[in-house]
């Protein structure tokens, strides 16, 4: 019903350090947390590419990556929704040796390195998941048991000590641990059962992170301005009539400011006014002007006080 969406996160951190001289002290900060999310994309990759070669013997709807909103926002890795029950799963791709500690809920990492790092519990992710999935399942006034379980991506990943009452599943053994759950009671109608997976996709909330500037204490005058061509990934494309060109690989591109100003939204600000786009881009005030005003971005205050935002619900642009 729902494949893994784009991380707009990751995006942001590889358009970020792209941006930033190579010597630039946040640039290992921002490569860093780039491998963490490769890794956990990686991961659930795994975890779906299972689910999708797997044919269950009944009725089932699948959703990766689904975000919603009960009490809080929540984001869960992979839903699977039978007329009788539903299953959470919660992915985790960390090498080397884990232990899984109760009190205080932790996950200790120990690498081949020797290296040792510590996370917050993902059995504490996984509760935390479900108390918002029965609460929104409630709010809605349905009445679906849940299932949990944490899925290390990789069969290489050791656990010296696993959790208490919490099943740790690899990939392969997610259809098995699925068929044996206990059907219970009637289930969802077939009317129910449908209107519930249209309901979870109209629910969906796109996570929008802040702009990477804001999150990682960046100066925005730090960040190289200019348009990238997507051919040879360079920056400094220059407009010329009708089109953008690149002096590097010399490939023309009408559309070349599209994805510049995705990557200002995702690295600088939230918002650009004429000037900064046209300081970003390189034009001038009226090339500027076309250009924000032939983009499905959202407007506030007039004259010289406006400036545009984007709807990352209609990412990317169309």
């Amino acid at each position: 019903m729902k494949e893994r969406s784009d991380s707009l996160t990751l995006k942001g951190l590889i358009a970020a350090q792209s941006r930033l001289p190579i010597t630039h002290p946040t640039v290992s900060i921002l490569a860093s947390k780039q491998s963490i999310i490769e890794a956990g994309i990686g991961g659930e990759q795994q975890v779906a590419e299972v689910l999708q070669r797997y044919t269950f013997p009944f009725k089932n709807n699948i959703f990766h990556d689904l975000s919603l909103s009960s009490d809080t926002y929540f984001q869960i890795d992979h839903l699977l929704k039978t007329p009788h029950y539903g299953v959470v799963l919660e992915t985790k791709n960390l090498a080397g040796s884990l232990e899984f500690r109760d009190n205080p809920p932790q996950l200790i990492q120990k690498r081949e390195d020797g290296q040792i790092k510590y996370y917050e519990s993902p059995v504490v992710q996984l509760e935390r998941n479900m108390e918002l999935m029965s609460a929104w399942l409630s709010q809605r006034k349905i009445d679906l048991p849940l299932y949990g379980a944490i899925v290390l991506a990789y069969p290489k990943q050791h656990v010296e000590i696993p959790p208490a009452d919490t099943k740790i599943l690899f990939p392969n053994l997610i259809p098995p641990f699925i068929k044996g759950l206990p059907q219970q009671g009637k289930g969802l109608n077939t009317s129910t059962f449908n209107w519930l997976s249209s309901e979870l996709l109209k629910c969906h909330q796109t996570y929008i992170p802040k702009p990477v500037c804001e999150s990682y204490q960046i100066p925005i005058g730090d960040i190289q301005p200019g348009v990238r061509c997507a051919s040879c990934g360079k920056l400094g494309m220059i407009k010329v009539p009708r089109t953008w060109h690149c002096k590097f690989c010399k490939v023309n591109n009408h559309l070349a400011h599209r994805g510049a100003l995705v990557e200002w939204f995702l690295v600088v600000k939230r918002t650009i006014t004429n000037r900064e786009c046209r300081e970003f881009l390189g034009v001038d005030i009226h090339t500027a002007t076309r250009i924000l005003q032939s983009l499905p971005l959202q407007t506030k205050g007039t004259f010289r006080n406006r400036f545009y935002s984007m709807d990352f619900k209609r990412f990317p642009f169309k």
